[in-house]
């Protein structure tokens, strides 16, 4: 048997089944994104078998995208997880035959709760279809199995019809990446988009700041007692005026500069490159990385020096990998 030949047929028959599905996507598509997108409670999917594997992805994917969400096994909801249900919520029940036993077995209880249904199945013509106000018919297309027996095509088409219902829906209900990371606050994904630069700039005492007029001798020892590579010049007012970093004084002792004696006013990078406490941390380092710079003030919204943030520390918070 040549391996590859046989599972590049069954990657051609899925694939085929998806377009398939895409093809069919109708008013009916739109109409369940409608009632998703105005629940006032949650989703939730339910299903026996594969399908059911495949619902617990698709709770997880809506949940993660904003719109609450959870699978409901139809054996155990028949014994008493049925009580998670209200009248607020909307039901999908996923059959492709559409006459599922446990599925089926759902239907009058779920009508006595009030809550929404929606029928996903291959069967216009099953027990669930007629009985669900809402539903999706996936058109004819073969199950990628030889014996046309397991699901295959079905669940796969199933999974990404989950997706577009996921995706959709949270894109109507403007999601942001924000939301995303609130949701996903664990690992360097969630840092990514949770972590702010005031999260992690050096403030008060542990920051590097001296007047404008000072010496440069005075802004050496600052920054050499706070063990930072940079130290921010403002006014008596706080707003920023320039900056010295670590790289700036070795090229000055190169040069012979007496650095105990001249005023820092003469030799500071005026109106440096600085960055909003409010921003995203990892935007903060892309700037530095564009600019090859390791470290940056931080302002408040009226300019005055709040903070310093370096490239190290951003690294160090494991935002990225």
């Amino acid at each position: 048997m040549d391996y590859i030949r046989e599972a590049k047929v069954i990657f051609e028959k899925e694939i085929l089944a998806l377009e398939k599905t895409k093809e069919a996507l109708d008013d009916h598509f739109s109409e369940i994104i409608e009632l998703i997108i105005h629940c006032q409670g949650k989703l939730v999917l339910t299903g026996m078998g594969k399908p059911g594997h495949i619902g617990t992805k698709m709770a997880a994917t809506f949940a993660s995208l904003g719109v609450p969400s959870f699978f409901m096994h139809p054996a155990e909801a028949m014994h008493g997880d049925l009580g998670m249900v209200e009248k607020k919520d909307v039901v999908m029940l996923m059959s492709y035959s559409g006459e599922s036993e446990e599925v089926i077995r759902l239907l009058p209880a779920l009508k006595e709760i009030g809550c929404s249904r929606i029928a996903v199945t291959g069967n216009p013509k099953s027990t669930l279809a007629k009985d669900c106000p809402y539903h999706f018919y996936f058109p004819e297309f073969e199950e990628a199995c030889y014996m046309h027996l397991a699901p295959t095509s079905s669940t796969t088409s199933l999974l990404v019809l989950g997706d577009a219902l996921a995706v959709v829906s949270s894109k109507v209900k403007n999601f942001t990446k924000e939301d995303f990371g609130l949701y996903h606050p664990a690992g360097a994904l969630g840092r990514k988009l949770l972590v702010k630069v005031k999260d992690l700039m050096h403030t008060g005492e542990d920051n590097t700041v001296v007047y404008e007029g000072s010496t440069l001798r005075s802004a050496i020892i600052e920054m050499s007692s706070k063990g930072l590579s940079m130290v921010t010049i403002m006014d008596k007012d706080h707003h920023l005026k320039g900056i010295i970093t670590d790289g700036d004084l070795r090229r000055m002792l190169e040069r012979g500069v007496d650095v105990y004696n001249v005023a820092i006013d003469d030799v500071m990078t005026r109106t440096p490159k600085y960055v909003d406490y409010r921003e995203m941390a990892v935007n903060a380092l892309q700037q530095m990385n564009d600019i090859r710079i390791t470290g940056m003030p931080v302002v408040d919204e009226d300019k005055k020096v709040n903070g310093s943030i370096l490239m190290q520390d951003i690294l160090k918070a494991g935002i990225v990998r």
